[in-house]
């Protein structure tokens, strides 16, 4: 979806202290880019489940 703004799926502050406890520093669209990845491994397990005839997203669709 090139252009059009997605909804954040991911927590910002939580991602951040992950990156923190690891004793580094997040740039200001880190958020932005992993939400995205995010959107494209559901989006992923979505098409594995419809072409094994589910309607049911299961873990190891991912």
């Amino acid at each position: 979806m090139a252009g059009k703004k997605r909804e954040i799926l991911v927590v910002a502050s939580k991602v951040k202290d992950v990156v923190k406890g690891q004793k580094c520093q997040s740039s200001g669209d880190l958020i932005e880019g992993l939400s995205e990845k995010v959107h494209e491994l559901v989006e992923a397990a979505v098409k594995r489940a419809k072409a094994n005839k589910r309607a049911t997203v299961r873990p190891y669709d991912l």
